[in-house]
């Protein structure tokens, strides 16, 4: 669809037409509402690229992930809801194959910044730092909070929380599957641990600690080494729901019963942990609010709002049916 055909459309000129999108003045109020209305009909978009040439701005946010996954998708629920408070669109971008790459979103940001976006959310972004010269918010950062404006949640006390809701179980055998060693959630997850491990005078079994890497695939396998162990552990702590989905299908694989041979704790809440089965008892990042607190704090930094550019969020136990004390 051309503008030439919304000008042959309504009766009108081009120039015209060009007038009426870009909001120029010298087109009477008559023939603006003819051609708004050839162009509803029409479906007639103007493109961005344009129209971005022309005003300098595109009304356009982008959400930029490495891939499109539980976590991310949450996020992306809740920025898409904010979004709908505010006069811009929005613009979910996945870097596919280039998001297992260090600098991945250096790479996204210079395909949208300034023709297609106005400013950007990055979700766990491996740079923090940004030269394209739209503004730009982190969630969850691999190296944590830096210069960056960045949305995060408080890993560290979640997974005391979770570890003291195993301790407070009665267990006292717990395994631990981590994440990605290069996050610094997974490593404020494991720190947490640890800390509520040593407050309770509990010692950590180094042979139950293993690295999961946040998907399913890849903590399966770490999972069944952990349980096949003679000394096996009675409950385990996985640093993600996905991690601890995997947890409960090793468990399920070598003939074991969660919750009654094995307690299992999670940390996310995706939807996927209540649909778990058993339904899976976890740590809940509000990720919807998360991603509603990045769309908030960009329009803000856009529109040269003065306020802190770090959000903490608190994280909260949700109990559900994969925990019980150890028989």
């Amino acid at each position: 669809m051309k503008m030439s055909d919304v000008a042959r459309t309504a009766g009108v000129s081009v120039a015209t037409v060009s007038k009426v999108v870009n909001g120029r003045w010298g087109v009477a109020q008559s023939t603006v509402d003819r051609v708004q209305r050839v162009i509803e009909q029409l479906g007639y978009e103007a493109s961005l690229g344009a129209q971005s040439l022309r005003s300098q701005r595109t009304n356009v946010l982008g959400i930029l992930v490495a891939e499109f996954e539980p976590f991310s998708t949450e996020l992306l629920k809740g920025a898409s809801a904010e979004v709908e408070r505010t006069d811009y669109e929005l613009l979910a971008y996945a870097a596919g194959a280039r998001g297992s790459k260090v600098g991945w979103e250096r790479r996204s940001l210079a395909r949208l910044s300034g023709t297609l976006i106005d400013g950007a959310i990055l979700v766990t972004p491996t740079v923090v730092e940004a030269k394209q010269g739209v503004h730009v918010v982190a969630i969850d950062p691999h190296t944590g909070p830096s210069g960056m404006p960045t949305v995060d949640s408080d890993n560290f006390a979640g997974a005391m929380l979770a570890t003291n809701h195993l301790l407070g179980l009665g267990h006292r055998r717990i395994g631990f599957i981590g994440g990605r060693p290069d996050l610094e959630s997974a490593r404020l997850r494991e720190a947490g641990f640890r800390k509520a491990m040593a407050q309770a005078r509990v010692g950590v079994d180094e042979a139950l600690v293993r690295v999961g890497g946040y998907r399913t695939e890849s903590a399966e396998g770490p999972a069944r080494e952990l349980l096949s162990r003679a000394e096996r552990p009675t409950a385990v702590f996985a640093a993600n729901d996905l991690s601890a989905i995997a947890t409960v299908m090793a468990a399920r694989g070598l003939g074991l019963t969660v919750p009654d041979d094995l307690s299992v704790i999670g940390f996310d809440n995706v939807p996927e942990s209540a649909l778990s089965r058993p339904p899976l008892t976890t740590i809940k990042q509000p990720l919807q609010q998360m991603g509603a607190e990045a769309l908030r704090l960009l329009v803000d930094l856009i529109a040269g709002v003065e306020r802190d550019t770090h959000v903490r969020l608190p994280t909260e136990l949700v109990v559900r049916d994969s925990c019980t004390p150890p028989r």
